[in-house]
C-alpha cells in the first residue's frame, strides 16, 4: 500500500494528519491520520499541521495521535477516532433546517385563511379540539 502524501499543492511529503471541517460549527477538527480516505477530508504534513490557520471567528480542535491526557485520566486512541468520526458525520449530513415558529392563526371554514384541520383532527404537534357548544 502506497503511503498517503499531504494534500497541499507542491507537498510530497508523507501525511500525518488529517484535517476535517464542520461548517456548521466553524470549527477545523486536526486528528491523526485517518484510516481510511474521505472526499471532504484533507491529509497534511506535520509541518503543514503545525502552520494551520483557520478564518477568523473559527476554532481549531487538534486531537493528539498519541494517547493523551484528560482530566488526569487516559484518553484511548478509540475515544479520539470516534469524536473526529463523530464531526466528520455531523459535516457531511449539512446544516440542519431551520424550526418554524407556531403557525399563524387559521379562519373560520370556508375563509381565504387556508387549510383547516379537521375537528378533532392533528395538525402537527397540536390537536384541534371542537367547541362543547
Amino acid at each position: 500500500m502506497k503511503p498517503r502524501r499531504c494534500s497541499r499543492s507542491a507537498c510530497s511529503a508523507a501525511a500525518v494528519a488529517t484535517l476535517t471541517y464542520a461548517y456548521a460549527e466553524s470549527t477545523a477538527v486536526l486528528g491523526p491520520l485517518s484510516p481510511y480516505v474521505e472526499p471532504h477530508s484533507y491529509d497534511l504534513c506535520g509541518p503543514h499541521a503545525d502552520r494551520l490557520t483557520v478564518p477568523l471567528g473559527w476554532a481549531v480542535v487538534r486531537l493528539e495521535a498519541e494517547a493523551s491526557r484528560e482530566g488526569g485520566r487516559e484518553v484511548a486512541g478509540d475515544d479520539l477516532e470516534a469524536l473526529a468520526d463523530a464531526v466528520r458525520e455531523a459535516s457531511r449530513r449539512g446544516p440542519e433546517t431551520p424550526r418554524r415558529g407556531p403557525e399563524p392563526p387559521q379562519g373560520p371554514p370556508g375563509s381565504q385563511g387556508g387549510p383547516q384541520a379537521p375537528p378533532g383532527g392533528r395538525r402537527g404537534h397540536l390537536r384541534a379540539v371542537p367547541s362543547p357548544s
